[in-house]
């Protein structure tokens, strides 16, 4: 049996037809990224970055971290003086002109043309050629948006954002692509990106060195050349993708495997553990006790994450420490004492499985002229103010919440999970799988539940929880916030498969977001 969960339902059949012709996990999820770069262009692309959990049914796990690094012409003081705060959800920091939220500024090196080919390289049995071709029809001929597309471009996330609806017009390219100068297209309205699927077709037949180092590697520098951005054509011709072991702890005796730092796995482990202490099954979902001990598992957490959380390359990172269960337990005791991205999961009928996720941070609004694609802009979530962790330096990537997970059951996969989120990936992680892990829920049960969030300050819960609920947590001192919208967009949307143990595999996409989940009971 096979099966593909993502928020694209169009690209989860596509990439099931993959592995109904033989191909595996893996060239399924790297044919499903390209066309979800294409029909959800500011979640993804190719000029964006992210990170894959490999699991191989013949034994092992690899993480492939294919992130954005700062451009060789950034400095670590470039922004202090124009500081304004930290973003309300602490998804990056506010600065005036918004300079590292869009336009050319913004934008990181891109990496996921050299993760997707490292991964088909390394894991893969189509060709390179093989896994764009699906997603070109896609931009050559168009695709009616959809209505979370369309619902993104008129989302006004509040003051410390640009609104989406000027960030898809940061630059005559990018208005060109995404507006009928300045009219945004109707839901259902066919969307053509010609420009994308010329790049696209080169990229299939040249290889990703045309992206790196050919002549879309010398239109990307010029372009940034031109605009004040960070990025060279040596910063392009030197990316390099890190293979690499993924962290590891274990929830109720269950083994965890995660993307570590910069990404969210050790602060999920450390909400996992804290967890672990109590009996969640017995106070259910939704209850005021077990809200109250997930914010308290989320604030612990997310503190050390403020603290720590940065590119292990370049800041010294206690992982040990944090993720030691010891550590946990003490904390359980001094609680005691006081009253946004993409993803991708896929499991083949082999039993290999792939996490992968990819995002373009927000999207920075700019496309080069002629190549048609948007960048990222994953310069938002450096801070801005020296000597701190995860202050801007050259080659170095910025925290990430991106947390491509799987739970084992001995050596059977018990869960394959990801989200796309920002801040609130690990939240919605940590809670869908305390749905499946203590509350017994069906993987649609259990992605579709009511949520919480909490980043430090305010919590943020879901308007379907029960007012009681919140009541309860305002007793305890909490401040929250009961959301206006049900299946709230400011969550993060989990992807979800879950095997029994008769081998049956059962899966559902966040319903928050347009969401497809495909199966073949008969896939060879």
């Amino acid at each position: 049996m096979a099966i593909i969960v993502c928020p694209q339902p169009q690209a989860a059949e596509i990439s099931l037809e993959v592995m109904r012709r033989g191909g595996n996990a893996v060239d399924a999820a790297v044919t499903c990224a390209f066309v979800q770069g294409v029909i959800d262009p500011q979640m993804c692309s190719i000029g964006g970055c992210g990170a894959m959990l490999v699991h191989s049914a013949q034994g092992g796990d690899a993480l492939l971290e294919f992130y954005g690094t700062a451009g060789s012409r950034t400095r670590e003081d470039q922004w202090e003086s124009i500081f304004i705060r930290e973003a309300a959800d602490h998804y990056g920091y506010v600065l005036e002109g918004w300079v590292n939220d869009v336009g050319y500024q913004s934008v990181a090196v891109p990496g996921t043309v050299a993760g997707l080919h490292e991964a088909l390289t390394r894991f893969g049995t189509i060709s390179w050629e093989e896994a764009i071709e699906p997603a070109i029809p896609f931009a050559r001929d168009g695709f009616p948006v959809t209505g979370y597309v369309h619902g993104f471009w008129t989302m006004d996330y509040g003051p410390d954002v640009v609104p989406n609806a000027q960030r898809i017009q940061t630059t005559p390219a990018a208005k060109a692509i995404y507006t009928h100068d300045g009219a945004l297209y109707a839901i259902g309205e066919l969307m053509v990106q010609a420009d994308l699927a010329r790049t696209l077709e080169r990229l299939a037949h040249e290889g990703p060195d045309v992206f790196y180092k050919g002549q879309i590697a010398d239109a990307m520098a010029a372009d940034f050349e031109a605009n004040g951005g960070f990025i060279t054509k040596e910063d392009l011709e030197g990316y390099t993708v890190n293979v690499t072991e993924p962290i590891r702890g274990t929830y109720r005796g269950l083994p965890v495997v995660a993307a570590g730092p910069p990404a969210g796995g050790l602060t999920l482990l450390q909400m996992l553990n804290f967890l672990e202490g109590y009996d969640l099954a017995a106070h259910g979902w939704p209850s005021s006790e077990a809200a109250r001990l997930l914010v308290e598992a989320m604030a612990w957490a997310v503190a050390d994450r403020e603290l720590h959380i940065a590119d292990p390359r370049f800041v010294d990172i206690p992982t040990g420490a944090l993720a030691d269960k010891h550590y946990a337990a003490k904390a359980r005791e001094v609680i005691v004492d006081r009253a946004d991205t993409t993803h991708v999961c896929v499991v083949d009928d082999a039993g290999n499985a792939v996490s992968l996720s990819h995002t373009l941070g927000s999207s920075s609004g700019v496309v080069t002229p002629g190549l048609g694609f948007s960048y990222n802009d994953y310069m938002n979530c450096f801070d801005p103010r020296p000597g701190r962790p995860n202050s801007v330096r050259p080659g170095k990537t910025r925290v990430t919440m991106m947390t491509p997970t799987m739970v084992f059951d001995k050596n059977r996969l018990r869960v394959c999970i990801g989200a796309p989120g920002g801040t609130k990936i690990v939240s919605s992680i940590l809670q869908t799988l305390v749905n499946v892990l203590d509350h017994d829920m069906s993987p649609v049960e259990a992605v579709s539940a009511p949520r919480i969030d909490f980043q430090g300050d305010i919590v943020q819960a879901e308007h379907r929880l029960p007012r009681v609920v919140c009541e309860g947590l305002e007793r305890l001192g909490y401040r929250v916030n009961r959301r206006t919208l049900n299946y709230d967009t400011y969550f993060a949307r989990p992807q979800l498969i879950v095997g029994e143990q008769d081998g049956y595999l059962s899966g559902a996409s966040d319903p928050r977001k347009d969401g497809g989940a495909a199966f073949d009971t008969e896939t060879k």
